[in-house]
């Protein structure tokens, strides 16, 4: 089995240089209607780009002034330097940006470090402000697909909360990359092994942190973001390498979990479940984020693995939820990759291990709209009425979507090394992560 439990921000990098000028810190929508939205967890630092998926965590920003055409060489780059291995995304707050790695040895991945680190750098430059490094033995992991950390940081007002591949949780403080609180999962709830490495990217609500544990009565588990203190674990779903969203049904906050054999909410306070719905994928490989659109009350949610996709309606009254099977199909499956609601369509790059095409499938109906070969399997975003496109060959285009079809405006080589990570979008700078490298460029109009 070639199993890409790669967490959604994708992008193995390898690399055989430390980070330059690092400081170490001490311690172990066509341009349519973009109908998609999900609540913004409360007291969220107002960053650029905080966490997995930016400031929704639905892959959508709201930049403008994006140009509509690159010179054949593509957008103009700010900065390109190597960095390690890895498939975290890239979040940002005012002059820095924040990401994961694990370096190489020259040994390269016979001879992996155990060690992985979070990073701040500086924007402008892709220097290092500060590391943190921290134990993260190889042992007992499937690192075939490229290794870990999977894991995207969350980014707050004073803090840096990251997850490293063996289900440790570090809370860093801001200003130097020092450690604030942390717990191992494995060690401290007896969380299951990181089998090809943990990939759920922490969630901030109210005063609380959440991530996925594992575990009989502990799908999820939630702490005290100042003092990492356990203040709810619960549920008892399949786990599964996707990364829970907070959503708004008819005036309640629910925290959603894509579980390996359903989908649920529960109450974020308290961590009760709502209600589920199944969605059982082989191997609990349940890993895209699911799509909220509170408009007409509709969840999608997709899958590879001998899966598909499929929509609920729903519906909240009086604390009581009921979730709706508007359709089901297995030709839209979505497998490592993110996907944008445009109108009444939802597009993504869809495949399980050969050719993974994009498209376009009708919200309202489950129907098929198009498919296009444009690109490679790619990870999307949306911004200025336009889908921002980077594939798996390093490929970067600008594109608008209609019920009909794509149209590419343009499109250009960028990176050189497989590239499974999303791109991270703030005003018109695009920062982007390969197998090797993490790059800047401007996409605004020259």
């Amino acid at each position: 089995m070639r199993n890409h439990t790669l967490l959604y921000s994708t992008a193995a990098i390898l690399l055989l240089s430390p980070l330059p000028s690092a400081r170490q810190a001490s311690g172990p929508e066509a341009s349519g209607r973009q109908a998609s939205a999900t609540a913004a967890p409360a007291r969220q630092a107002a960053s650029a780009w905080p966490q997995w998926g930016g400031r929704g965590r639905n892959f959508v920003s709201d930049s403008k002034g994006l140009a509509s055409s690159w010179p054949a060489a593509g957008p103009r780059k700010l900065w390109s330097r190597p960095l390690g291995e890895g498939h975290s995304a890239v979040t940002a707050d005012g002059n820095r940006l924040y990401t994961m790695y694990r370096p190489l040895t020259p040994g390269g991945a016979a001879a992996r470090s155990e060690t992985e680190v979070v990073a701040a750098l500086d924007a402008a430059t892709g220097a290092a402000v500060w590391e943190h490094k921290f134990p993260s033995t190889t042992a007992g992991a499937n690192f075939t697909e490229g290794a870990g950390p999977h894991s995207t940081p969350l980014v707050t007002a004073d803090r840096v909360y990251a997850a490293g591949s063996r289900k440790q949780i570090l809370a860093l403080n801001k200003a130097d990359g020092t450690v604030a609180w942390s717990h191992d999962l494995m060690k401290e709830y007896g969380a299951p092994g990181p089998d090809r490495g943990y990939a759920c990217s922490p969630l901030l609500y109210n005063d609380m942190v959440i991530v996925s544990v594992g575990g009989p009565g502990q799908a999820l588990a939630a702490f005290n973001a100042k003092t990492g203190a356990l203040v709810w674990k619960a549920g008892d779903f399949e786990f599964s390498p996707a990364s829970p969203i907070v959503i708004d049904v008819d005036g309640q906050q629910q925290l959603l979990y894509f579980a390996g054999n359903a989908v649920a909410g529960f109450d974020p306070a308290t961590g009760r479940t709502l209600w589920s719905h199944p969605h059982k994928t082989d191997w609990g490989l349940n890993i895209s984020t699911p799509i909220w659109s509170p408009s007409d009350r509709l969840l999608f949610i997709s899958s590879a693995y001998g899966t598909g996709s499929r929509v609920l309606e729903l519906r909240q009254s009086g604390g009581k939820t009921t979730a709706t099977e508007k359709w089901f199909n297995n030709r839209m499956r979505i497998h490592i990759g993110s996907a944008i609601r445009v109108g009444n369509h939802v597009i993504g790059s869809s495949g399980d291990f050969g050719p993974a095409f994009l498209t376009a499938v009708d919200i309202t109906t489950g129907q098929i709209a198009w498919q296009d070969r444009s690109f490679a399997r790619a990870q999307l975003l949306h911004a200025d009425g336009k889908l921002v496109i980077l594939d798996e060959d390093g490929t970067l285009g600008l594109v608008t979507v209609s019920p009909t079809g794509l149209q590419v405006l343009t499109k250009a080589p960028i990176l050189d090394h497989l590239a499974w990570t999303p791109p991270t979008l703030v005003g018109t700078k695009l920062f982007v992560r390969d197998r090797k490298t993490i790059a800047a460029f401007d996409l605004g109009r020259q």
